[in-house]
């Protein structure tokens, strides 16, 4: 088993800055990032990367636009939101030899654009910490809670078990909370239901996960379209021969309660695709809803929620470019 030395985070937005800053703050780890903007990687060689909040650190890195300053790592982590995966890893083709690459990604499906680039040992990999970034060198570390990663494919020699608890123990040892699996598709497909119908919902509807997203008293509350969908996800989930390992419903209702009472806005998580669809960027809902529509169609299960929800979100992403014809 390779021993893991040099780590390179590929993308350094919230999640990867956390992660930069925590195994970068290691004093046994040599933490590299690759970056988009020369001005990004310049700001982090001078500066390092700064974590606030839960933790409170700063590593030393080494960044650049170009994967061959780098030089060679042991493992190497896909930070990046699911729609900037497949640039990120064209990037680094032919670089990193002898690394394991782990993703991070919502939804399902980015091995696939790794394996097509590469033949590295693929760590799948999910998680529902969260931070706030400040800017290029400082992160702000807010919700403490687990990375999930297990193998992509469980018969695959590649990288083995052994390699992936060596990974949960260095991601532990940064300060992060890390847990690893031999089968990962309970967790997986458990925030995969939530984030489908949380963040699809939230998009459609342009509003942040709130407490009435828990309502199902009244015809009218959108809690009951949130409950549905995820039954029908659940449904399918089963009909694949996936046990959960949570309660996509109950993950909504815990989530929620931190705003206390119904009718408070004490908490109101901006999802991803809510963030996206009201900055007209382009979503990550082919990996998310569409990845369970699909699952659906290959499974014999009918999925009406999730196609419709899938289709709407898709319909607002093809409107702007309908809003840009017009000028």
């Amino acid at each position: 088993m390779r021993e893991i030395n040099r780590v390179c985070v590929v993308g350094a937005g919230a999640i990867g800055s956390l992660l930069v800053g925590h195994i970068g703050a290691l004093p046994d780890i040599e933490m590299t990032v690759l970056v988009r903007r020369e001005s990004h990687a310049r700001d982090l060689n001078e500066k390092g990367l700064k974590v606030s909040g839960k933790s409170d650190l700063t590593a030393e890195v080494l960044a650049s636009t170009e994967p061959a300053d780098l030089g060679e790592v042991d493992l190497v982590i896909i930070a990046t939101k699911t729609t900037a995966v497949e640039a990120s890893v064209t990037k680094f083709k032919g670089h990193f030899p002898n690394a394991t690459v782990m993703m991070i990604q919502n939804g399902l499906g980015c091995e696939r654009l790794v394996r097509e680039n590469g033949d590295w040992p693929i760590i799948s990999g999910l998680t529902f910490m969260s931070g706030v970034r400040r800017s290029d060198t400082h992160v702000d570390y807010e919700l403490d809670t687990p990375t999930w990663i297990g193998p992509w494919d469980a018969e695959a020699d590649k990288p083995g078990y052994g390699t992936i608890k060596q990974v949960e123990e260095l991601i532990k040892r940064s300060g992060l909370i890390c847990e690893a699996y031999e089968d990962l598709r309970p967790v997986q497909w458990s925030k995969l239901i939530f984030n489908s119908a949380v963040n699809a919902i939230g998009a459609v509807t342009n509003t942040a996960h709130v407490p009435f997203y828990a309502d199902t008293e009244n015809l009218s509350d959108l809690g009951n379209l949130v409950h549905d969908m995820m039954a029908e996800g659940v449904a399918i989930a089963n009909a694949l021969g996936i046990t959960l390992s949570s309660d996509p419903w109950a993950m909504n209702c815990k989530a929620v309660s931190q705003g206390g009472s119904h009718g408070t806005d004490e908490y109101a998580h901006i999802t991803s695709m809510l963030d996206d669809v009201r900055n007209q960027t382009y979503t990550e809902v082919d990996w998310i809803t569409g990845s369970i529509v699909r699952a659906a169609r290959e499974a014999g299960v009918p999925a009406p929620h999730h196609e419709t929800l899938y289709r709407l979100v898709k319909g607002i992403e093809k409107g702007w470019s309908l809003d840009e014809s017009e000028h």
